[in-house]
């Protein structure tokens, strides 16, 4: 192993000189080794010390080798840990329950050392690609999107990307007014802090109401509803919205980005944009451009709600709407009916 890596090996044995014995094959080929006499010690030691791999003696009095394997893997930093179980039973059974138990391989008895630290090696190298893959996993999942993440998990083995999609959904679009202002007065680095904590409460928001964020820019974001309320919770999260932007002014605990929102419903295609090197799943559609549309010709603070929203978010007696006349959005093929959906009051 290199000089500047020792994996951390865990033996479990209720025979000292077994111990000693594995403890010298491991040092002599550059692991680490720690020790343990018993299965209640070593389930102890693994709740609290990562380890890189782990060699468990089948029959051991008190918790017998398959238990403590089995509570072993259900140790959340054991997840992908690789466990041998070193054996001189040669029984089918023991094998099936061990392997039923978590356990990933079997060393027989007598030990040959080459053996032994060989598929040690193979076995830590192997869970290390698992936990760096899993490890990335968790990063993208923060960068993109629930929906691109569900048709990763789809496409993934496929080799291929999904055909374009066509849904009925609502778009949200959040406009945090005086941005570009705040840019010219305030250090970028704090300015950057600032909006990335509010952009990320507006996520928060969106998931609590069943929605999902689409895009980030730098002054507001994209929010996508779908399913039989999405009417009612897209108009919900967006007065959620509104005040907690109302709440950061009140108490000064931020720059004072005032928010202000646009929502539509329609028929919109959800698929891939872009090269073949760098693709964005994505959705557009006629709803997505109303939705900014109505977001930039909102005033501070409110909420312009299309009328297909409007007509059934309507239905809840808690939302209501005032009709916006004064609202002429050109280039669009239907003449549109707009509303303004009053802020949420808090008793």
């Amino acid at each position: 192993m290199p000089d500047s890596y020792s994996p951390k090996i865990l033996i479990i044995d209720d025979v000292s000189t077994m111990r000693e014995l594995y403890t010298r094959y491991l040092k002599r080929d550059g692991f680490v080794a720690v020790e343990a006499e018993s299965g209640e010690e070593a389930i102890q030691l693994a709740k609290k010390t990562n380890f890189s791999g782990i060699l468990l003696d089948l029959n051991m009095p008190g918790i017998h080798g398959i238990e403590t394997c089995r509570r072993i893997r259900a140790i959340r930093r054991h997840k992908f840990t690789p466990i041998l179980i070193v054996t001189s039973e040669d029984k089918t059974s023991s094998y099936i329950e061990a392997f039923e138990a978590g356990c990933d391989d079997f060393i027989t008895k007598p030990v040959n050392s080459v053996v032994l630290c060989g598929r040690l090696k193979a076995h830590v190298q192997r869970a290390e690609l698992y936990r760096k893959n899993e490890g990335m996993h968790e990063v993208l999942r923060r960068y993109i999107s629930p929906e691109t993440q569900r048709m990763l998990d789809k496409y993934s083995g496929m080799g291929k990307t999904p055909p374009p999609e066509k849904r009925e959904l609502c778009i949200l679009i959040t406009d945090m007014r005086g941005v570009r202002q705040l840019a010219q007065e305030v250090d970028s680095e704090e300015l950057f802090q600032s909006l990335g904590a509010h952009l990320s409460q507006q996520a928060e928001l969106v998931y609590q109401h069943g929605g999902y964020v689409d895009k980030y820019a730098g002054d507001g974001i994209t929010a996508i509803f779908a399913g039989e309320d999405m009417e009612r919770q897209s108009c919900l999260c967006a007065q959620a919205i509104i005040a907690f932007g109302q709440e950061v002014i009140l108490k000064k605990r931020s720059h004072l980005f005032v928010v202000s929102c646009g929502l539509s419903k329609g028929s919109v295609v959800i698929g891939n944009i872009g090269s073949a090197d760098h693709l964005d799943y994505t959705v557009i559609g006629e709803p997505v451009n109303l939705a900014a549309r109505l977001s930039d010709c909102s005033s501070p603070t409110s909420i312009v709600v299309a009328e297909n929203i409007q007509a059934v978010a309507s239905k809840d007696a808690n939302l209501m709407f005032i009709p916006r006349d004064d609202i002429l959005i050109k280039g669009f093929r239907e003449p549109a009916n707009f509303y303004e959906l009053t802020p949420s009051v808090h008793s």
